[in-house]
């Protein structure tokens, strides 16, 4: 697959493709004859795991010291399951701040749904 190709499937822009070859997130993408790089299934791969990864919120840093750690070799293997344990936990405590917030909002928009359908008369913001 060409990087505009790329781009598409993943949403994501060749600048940004280009960036994550730079640093070494993406290693080794193919290229044709011509020099043209061709995106084959092992980079699309860790293309997906990299969106997923940013996606929720994982910084470029510890990408880049994860994918590092790939490179070096099985005897890395505690380690990168480490880094990944921590990164779990970090999106545990968001996702715990999120369903707070959420159950905030719903419980605002259910006072407002009251006032308008006139089960409730009158509320004082908080």
């Amino acid at each position: 697959m060409t990087i505009a190709e790329v781009g598409k499937k993943y949403d994501i822009t060749p600048d940004t493709l280009r960036y994550y070859e730079r640093i070494g997130l993406i290693s080794d993408v193919p290229r044709t004859k011509n020099g043209i790089r061709d995106y084959d299934e092992k980079s699309c791969k860790r293309i997906e795991f990299i969106k997923c990864m940013r996606n929720a919120g994982v910084e470029i840093d510890i990408l880049s010291k994860y994918i590092s750690l790939i490179e070096t070799g099985k005897s890395t293997v505690e380690e990168r399951k480490k880094l990944l344990e921590d990164q779990r936990e970090k999106l545990l405590a968001k996702q715990k701040t999120i369903n707070e917030t959420l159950d905030r909002l719903n419980y605002k928009i259910k006072i407002y749904e009251d006032i308008a359908s006139g089960k409730r008369k009158d509320f004082t913001e908080d």
